[in-house]
């Protein structure tokens, strides 16, 4: 209900936005990738530029296509290649559009075949690929389209658009309750989005608590006390608050994420700062092996404190 359907009003990046924008308004649309992070307006860009451009046309003169519809090779050579060569009269300057969504988890067969039909068809269809990482998307292709990249959104653009969503549907809400949700967003407006419905439709009220229960992160506050014990030394009401995370069920990925958050955000020397990321990084890295296990969490506490301690002594 909140999409942007014009490509001015899409929140943030303001670089690539305005770059669709010329292209709106003088409709030489090249053959596109749009190229960043999920929630971040890729698909939603690319619906408001074909709307712009073609106007009452788009119905006849855009074939969309996501990643849930098969787009192997035979899609490719019949279903993309049948749109591109079907005649449809449009404004002079103005050309079909196929967009494909999710193109980086098309096969490299299907991504073969697409190249041949953008080029034969150059002068009639212009195709817009929104993907996750260009580097998933083959060379060739890639050679054949203006790459626009897309990055996460800041909390104050979100923060923007959560106002007027939350005025237009009078939501109740607290302050916190909006921070909560931005920091549980990570720069993903519609995950931004989609945890203030959850909560509004859930507890009725967007305050701090009722986010977290919703969106089920570790609680930050109960993370930045772990980090604050281990920079008081008291390495073992550390374990213990750790220990509460993990007994009530939160894998180690989302407890490591939180923690690099908070540490990153944390007021303390900068030394540290630094010794702590890198330690966390780690400690991700092993994880992210598949080493998920309390030992390991425990194992990055024991490093920090100890980091801590050479700090001290320094």
């Amino acid at each position: 209900m909140y999409r942007p359907t014009k490509v001015a009003d899409i929140v943030g990046n303001e670089d690539a936005v305005g770059r669709l924008q010329v292209i709106a308004r003088d409709g030489n649309m090249p053959n596109l990738i749009l190229a960043g992070p999920p929630g971040t307006g890729k698909t939603t860009s690319i619906l408001a530029l074909a709307h712009e451009l073609l106007g009452p046309n788009y119905r006849e003169a855009v074939l969309e296509l996501n990643a849930s519809d098969d787009r192997g090779i035979d899609v490719v050579r019949n279903k993309i290649k049948m749109f591109a060569q079907k005649k449809v009269t449009l404004p002079p300057g103005r050309h079909k559009i196929i967009i494909l969504d999710e193109a980086d988890s098309m096969t490299s067969g299907a991504q073969q075949a697409l190249r041949r039909t953008m080029e034969i068809y150059s002068n009639s269809t212009r195709f817009g690929l929104a993907c996750n990482t260009s580097s998933k998307i083959i060379e060739p292709i890639q050679s054949r389209c203006a790459l626009v990249r897309f990055t996460r959104l800041s909390d104050q653009e979100i923060l923007g658009r959560l106002m007027v969503v939350v005025a237009a549907e009078k939501v109740p809400y607290v302050p916190e309750g909006l921070e909560a949700i931005i920091f549980t967003a990570d720069g993903d407006m519609r995950q931004a989005l989609n945890n203030l419905q959850a909560t509004n439709s859930g507890f009725g009220f967007v305050n701090q608590e009722n986010v977290f229960k919703v969106c089920d992160q570790p609680h930050p506050l109960h993370v930045k006390n772990m980090v604050r014990q281990i920079l008081e030394g008291k390495f073992d009401d550390a374990c213990a608050g750790l220990k509460q995370l993990y007994d009530m069920g939160y894998s180690p990925t989302d407890i490591i994420t939180t923690f690099f958050r908070i540490i990153k955000n944390y007021d303390m020397p900068e030394y540290l700062k630094l010794e702590f990321m890198k330690e966390t990084g780690f400690a991700h890295m092993r994880i992210c092996d598949g080493v998920g296990s309390y030992l390991q969490m425990c194992g990055l506490l024991a490093k920090l404190a100890m980091v801590r301690e050479t700090a001290k002594a320094a």
